[in-house]
């Protein structure tokens, strides 16, 4: 079946920045593609933010997605660490400009309603919903688990837009490989 489009889904941190691919088949039907962790070392914060950008890179040229999406930043209870995870945020936007992708923003509440069909949802429950959806054997680590709830919420906003060529968006289990 043809991919009508692939979207990567990136859930930011300045330690560990989470990815996950799904592509949405021209049938509108959503499949997993890959996900995983882009894991950050060192105690520079300059270094730190150069792996997050330079992972993203690699995993766009490696899956070659047409859209970036990432969790918009929510004001945390400590300063400092909203300032470096909204600085993660900015290398992994650079890195999809750069290539020159479109960038689309989601608030958590979206993407948890999207993925779980309640904004306020627990990240188990997330975690859950993910693995259900795309029919994965095991669920994904945490990171990994909120990126691929980011590129699914993704999806279905972009539903509309695919609806002319798609009745419906359904998820489609076994496409695209393991996890």
């Amino acid at each position: 079946m043809a991919v009508a489009m692939r979207i990567l889904g990136i859930d930011p941190g300045s330690r560990i920045t989470g990815f996950g691919l799904v592509s949405v088949l021209s049938s509108g039907e959503i499949a997993y593609v890959a996900s995983g962790c882009v894991r950050v070392a060192g105690e520079s914060l300059a270094d730190r933010l150069k792996v997050v950008y330079s992972g993203v890179t690699e995993i766009i040229e490696s899956y070659q997605p047409e859209v970036l999406t990432i969790e918009k930043v929510f004001m945390a209870r400590n300063a400092d660490s909203a300032l470096k995870l909204g600085q993660a945020r900015a290398a992994a936007i650079l890195a999809g400009v750069n290539r020159t992708l479109p960038v689309t923003e989601y608030t958590a509440l979206q993407i948890k309603r999207a993925v779980v069909g309640y904004g306020h949802a627990h990240k188990d429950q997330v975690k859950h919903m993910v693995k259900v959806l795309l029919g994965l054997s095991g669920t994904p680590q945490a990171d990994a688990a909120d990126a691929l709830a980011c590129a699914i919420c993704h999806a279905h906003a972009a539903g509309a837009g695919l609806r002319r060529t798609a009745p419906r968006l359904r998820v489609v289990r076994g496409f695209g490989g393991g996890q």
